[in-house]
């Protein structure tokens, strides 16, 4: 909440306290005074509210607010009185009885967030807090100026332990295998299990960010590696607020955003509207030798053993999103809320592929493969919420309601040009391909939690959950025949039906001693996949085609238990050590179930595998947080063993081609793979030397060893150490101009059939303050020396591949930040209602 909420409260109150004031007037002989702080921060509260009440007629009532540094100060007539002090989402202080005959002075009240139901507290600071609770750890995020005129994706980078690749994917602590969830619920706008999406939102759009590295049982099971938790901000001002953002950059990327809130003492309205237009020029390089001579892909009697592959890509992409919503708060214990959410996409790609074909060194035949890709994206979200606090300790329900729809229409256009030939052939002509993909998913959540607090410190917590997921991909690929014609490939042309149904009931408890908390938790969740693939071809013709078996219409169910065990010991108010256990699922993904190949290129497809089981974790983490006046560490070791691990194997095939030809291709295809075991240690620090200077690192090492590890008489097993760490430092220069510089790097790491080489990226970025510090204009520039690169060598049986990849070339952005009825630096606390909301515990 604004400052500015606060004092129109508090001028409320005064008005109201004005009343009495004739009741004091004759005998206001003595001060009442004092200072409020947070126990935790250690920072004044301001506009904190401190009554004084008669404590022989209740009615008769004064008070008064605190000022910038937490002061008050209330003149009092000669009594005895009850004195409460009290702040939003803070637990109360009262100090009853107390005599005024002269000058009372309560000293430094320390007020603690609200702990009757463990909640965390929401810091909106100038950087980066971090806070630990039983199952997650928190972290709010400040005022990052390289995320400026940034999306999501571009901010989660810069949060410890979590890494986001070049090509958008998110990884925690170094697994990819993490569950992506939108203010505690799976969202369209985390794009139904794809990251797409949050490279649109824009990055202040984010409150904080939690990472839950050992999930209570109120979340859902999937997830190996952990979850990712993303808190969009919902105002909760008083009045009309708001803030607008406009963004330009090269390459080519323009935007603009808008927050804005309106609430009364009955609703509060909320809307956050953005549009972007970016252009994002990328390139690839994959140098690829073959150990035996081959076919060139199409052309009979034209050999090669080595194939060079430049490749540049210009994406043209064009997004907007809309998210209202209306809280109406039905009485002082229970709102209910309804939210829609929109977003549309409209993307143009060209990818353009330069291949040379070489035997015994010497140059055979080039050719220059264009793809012009172009994608229109559709997304709706209408969510409802409903909770009822039955009274002040925690005793509430919650109950939610989402539906959400996706439809995606994508068309690809190939066609390859011969740019020169050594061969015996007089005209080489390379087939032109057409490929149309329509996508239509649909997404049900029903959910319900219910709280009970048990006495002092304990509370009672058991839900339900049903996601109810289908997915619908209409696959056509058209290749030119001889007559110049595009005609369907009905060996690889199919629709592919694809449902998700996951039902959950949990249960859980925690309870403090002393210093000692706990929470221990059991979920029960019923999984059912199904999946009908409607082909031209016969299940045998299908393992004729893909080269292994294949079931047409399947109808898997898993049924499992996932117990969940968080101890936290405070050592100290500034101190504690956490533990927790916790077992998973990963559950296969659509795409990654899907057996009809995608086509990066004429020579390497993706093929998803229906025989896909899934894959289980345990996982153990030990955690030890301790604060000092301006240093926080942050550090844990953690164990993770997966069965039936997911991991893709590189081969190579022969598919149907147009003409009824045979295309060799590399493919790259998902199996379950043995046991991957992984240990590691990460480590975190937050310092603040100087009122103008902050420094912010982090470093995470792991070792995984993956055994058991052999697919069709090939042992792929290996073991192998990699690390990444991350550093940010911001400097208050004079003029009001801020300084910040961010760098990441990704260690070097053994894969299971090659390596991949270490990446660096730097971000640094300028701001200032503008027309009496209402708004804010920042230049950023996201990886400066245009090293974010994929780099990495892939060894199989049949050839050898160096490779190079870079998803998005160096952006430099400037980014205007306008806000008004808001004060920039605020301290913002939102009250239990949004945080209820969000599926915490």
């Amino acid at each position: 909440m604004t400052a500015k909420f606060y004092f129109r409260q508090s001028l409320a109150l005064l008005f109201f306290l004005s009343l009495n004031l004739a009741l004091f007037a004759q005998d206001k002989d003595y001060e009442v005074t004092g200072k409020v702080i947070d126990d935790q921060l250690q920072v004044p509260l301001e506009y904190a509210t401190v009554s004084v009440i008669n404590a022989s007629d209740p009615s008769k009532v004064t008070g008064g607010v605190t000022d910038v540094d937490g002061n008050f100060s209330i003149d009092v007539a000669k009594g005895t009185y009850n004195i409460l002090v009290e702040f939003i989402s803070y637990e109360s202080k009262k100090f009853n009885n107390r005599t005024v005959n002269a000058d009372l002075n309560l000293g430094t009240i320390s007020l603690g967030v609200s702990s009757a139901n463990l909640d965390e507290v929401v810091v909106r600071a100038e950087t980066t807090q971090v806070d630990v609770r039983l199952d997650k750890k928190i972290y709010n995020i400040g005022k990052d100026l390289t995320t400026a005129g940034g999306t999501v994706s571009d901010a989660l980078n810069n949060v410890p332990s979590v890494s986001v690749d070049i090509e958008g994917g998110i990884s925690l602590r170094g697994n990819e295998n993490v569950k992506i969830l939108i203010n505690g619920k799976p969202s369209a706008m985390a794009g139904f299990g794809s990251t797409d999406v949050l490279s649109q939102l824009p990055a202040d759009a984010i409150e904080r960010v939690e990472v839950i590295t050992s999930p209570s049982a109120r979340y859902d099971a999937e997830g190996t590696a952990g979850i990712l938790n993303i808190i969009l901000r919902k105002e909760e001002t008083l009045g009309f607020n708001g803030s607008l953002t406009l963004t330009g950059g090269d390459p080519a990327n323009a935007g603009a955003s808008a927050n804005i809130n309106y609430r009364t003492d009955k609703f509060n309205l909320f809307n956050t509207t953005g549009y972007r237009y970016r252009e994002s020029p990328g390139n690839g390089f994959f140098d690829t030798e073959y150990f035996e001579e081959r076919d060139i892909p199409l052309l009979e009697d034209i050999k090669y053993d080595r194939n060079v592959e430049d490749r540049d890509m210009d994406r043209e992409n064009k997004g907007f999103n809309t998210n209202i919503g209306l809280e109406y708060y039905i009485n002082d214990q229970s709102s209910i809320t309804g939210s829609i959410f929109y977003r549309n996409g409209d993307d143009e790609d060209l990818t353009t592929n330069i291949n040379d074909y070489f035997l015994n060194g010497s140059e055979r035949l080039g050719t220059t493969r264009s793809e012009l890709e172009t994608e229109e994206d559709e997304s709706y979200q209408f969510a409802v919420n409903y909770i009822n606090k039955f009274n002040d300790e925690g005793h509430q329900l919650t109950a939610d309601f989402q539906f959400e729809t996706d439809k995606e229409e994508q068309s690809a256009f190939i066609s390859e040009d011969v740019n020169y030939n050594n061969t015996e052939l007089d005209e080489v002509n390379v087939p032109r391909e057409e490929t149309n993909t329509y996508e239509d998913q649909k997404e049900y959540l029903i959910q319900a939690d219910y709280v009970l607090p048990i006495g002092e410190g304990s509370q009672f917590e058991a839900g339900y959950r049903g996601n109810f997921e289908n997915t619908v991909t209409d696959y056509e690929l058209r290749q030119e025949n001889e007559n110049g014609v595009l005609a369907i490939n009905e060996n690889q042309t199919n629709i592919f039906d694809y449902t998700e149904n996951v039902q959950a009931l949990y249960s859980q408890y925690g309870s403090k001693f002393g210093d000692f908390s706990f929470l221990l938790g059991l979920r029960l969740e019923n999984t059912n996949l199904k999946g009908r693939i409607d082909s031209e071809l016969t299940e045998d013709e299908l393992r004729q085609e893909f080269g292994f078996q294949i079931n047409t219409d399947f109808d898997n169910t898993y049924l499992g238990l996932f117990p969940t065990v968080n101890f936290i010991y405070e050592l100290g108010e500034e101190e504690n050590v956490t533990l927790g256990y916790n077992r998973r699922i990963n559950r296969p993904r659509g795409w990654f179930i899907n057996p009809f190949p995608s086509r990066d290129s004429r020579t390497n497809i993706f093929q998803g595998n229906p025989n896909l089981q899934p894959a289980y974790s345990n996982a153990f983490d030990l955690g030890y947080l301790k604060r000092w006046e301006k240093l926080t560490l942050t550090s844990s070791v953690y164990f993770q063993r997966e069965t039936e691990s997911f991991q893709r194997v590189q081969d190579q095939i022969t598919i149907s081609g147009p003409n009824n030809t045979e295309v060799e291709v590399i493919r790259s295809l998902p199996i379950n793979l043995g046991i991957n075991d992984r240990i590691g240690a990460e480590l975190g620090l937050l310092y603040n030397p100087a009122d103008w200077l902050r420094l912010n690192g982090s470093f995470n090492f792991f070792k995984f060893d993956i055994t058991d590890a052999v697919y069709e008489g090939q042992d792929y097993g290996r073991d192998g150490t990699s690390y990444f760490a991350r550093f940010s430092s911001k400097v208050n220069l004079p003029l009001s101009i801020d300084w910040q510089t961010n760098a990441f790097y990704m260690g070097p790491t053994d894969e299971i059939q090659g390596r991949r080489d270490g990446m660096l990226s730097i971000d640094v970025a300028l701001s200032k303050e503008i027309l009496n510090e209402n708004a804010t204009i920042s230049v950023n520039a996201r990886d400066l020396l245009n090293s974010r690169k994929r780099q990495g060598t892939t060894v199989t049986n049949s050839f050898s591949q160096y490779s190079e990849f870079q998803w998005r070339q160096r952006q430099i952005n400037v980014s205007l930040i306008y806000r008004f009825n808001q004060q920039k630096n605020q301290q913002r606390r939102q009250d239990a209602n949004e945080e209820d909301m969000e599926g915490e515990f």
